[in-house]
């Protein structure tokens, strides 16, 4: 039995600038921050020569080819293993579709219990661009490159994509007190729509590739937005991070109509009435979880927990993914 973990992720300034057909032409930048839940991965011999694999759905198949969930089908072929002795489970603490960075965190995960299971040691480098290479090469989708690379490093991390593709990923360099007065004053709420990012991502990649002046322009500022939050949370000022937070979300909506509707909006302008001081929506937008910085956390939590919004608490997670058992 191996299992393993993968952090989900929120976003902290540039989002958006890591999918490949921006960066490659423009450079991107980006700050995320592996948080402390996660998606879980098992993986066990079975006695038949089948291979199971759970996850919302069961299968039971004769081998990897006959596998529909595209992203295990092609991480055992990545792997070369074609052992039909196999049982994978996977389970989350947050569902899939709510912008927490899901699809990446089950592709580490997934990789690393595979690598386990093989023996072999993979490096975070490694493992992130193996599981962009299933995402993005492999399954074609309009994704960008941070979630699987902040589900393999953890931490709070700044990762500079150039346009020859070599991610650079650099630790924040943020003070310890910086740290617990970030951790202390942002708030998850869950805005109880889930969505699927693919429309939304590929409406953005489509209009990159494209060279559309209102996207490209967008995504340039929002990179500049990303560099100037770096500089914010390396001196300490939280304050000014915050009104950066609020200012990305004003021109992330100008993306897509699909980004916010009216009630997210409500929830936003209810959180900003009540001290937050900045906010967004996690991920590509359309629904999942409104984040908020707050020096008074606890009159925000009551507003939002009055118009029926439910909170997930969370710590910062510095591990990346990991193997927590084998036996």
């Amino acid at each position: 039995m191996i299992i393993t973990r993968s952090p989900l992720r929120i976003s902290l300034g540039g989002g958006g600038t890591d999918i490949p057909s921006y960066y490659r032409e423009h450079g991107g930048f980006l700050i995320a921050a592996g948080i402390d839940k996660y998606v879980y991965v098992t993986l066990h011999e079975t006695f038949r020569q089948e291979i199971i694999v759970k996850y919302s759905k069961t299968e039971l198949v004769r081998s990897a080819e006959e596998i529909a969930h595209p992203i295990v089908r092609e991480a055992l072929r990545l792997i070369q293993i074609e052992d039909p002795h196999l049982e994978i489970t996977s389970m989350a603490d947050i569902p899939a579709g709510t912008g927490l960075g899901s699809s990446g965190s089950f592709t580490t995960a997934l990789l690393r219990a595979l690598h386990a299971y093989r023996k072999n040691f993979v490096p975070p480098r490694e493992l992130a661009e193996q599981a962009c290479h299933i995402e993005i090469d492999r399954l074609g989708e309009p994704v960008g490159k941070q979630d699987q690379y902040i589900a393999a490093f953890g931490g709070i991390t700044c990762f500079t994509f150039p346009p020859d593709g070599e991610v650079r990923p650099e630790p924040l360099r943020i003070s310890p007190a910086t740290l617990h007065d970030l951790e202390d004053g942002l708030a998850l709420f869950f805005t109880g729509f889930s969505r699927s990012a693919s429309d939304i991502l590929r409406d953005q990649d489509q209009r990159t590739r494209a060279n559309d002046p209102g996207m490209l322009d967008n995504l340039h500022y929002v990179k500049e937005l990303g560099r100037q939050s770096k500089q914010c949370l390396e001196e300490g000022d939280l304050r000014a991070f915050a009104g950066l937070m609020h200012t990305h979300w004003e021109h992330k909506k100008k993306r897509s109509r699909g980004m916010s509707n009216s009630l997210i909006d409500d929830y936003y302008g209810l959180a900003r009435r009540n001290g937050a001081l900045g906010g967004k929506l996690i991920g590509a937008g359309g629904g999942g979880f409104l984040m908020f910085y707050s020096e008074d956390k606890a009159r925000v939590r009551r507003a939002m927990r009055e118009a029926g919004l439910q909170e997930v608490r969370f710590r910062f997670d510095f591990e990346g993914t990991r193997v927590v058992a084998i036996s």
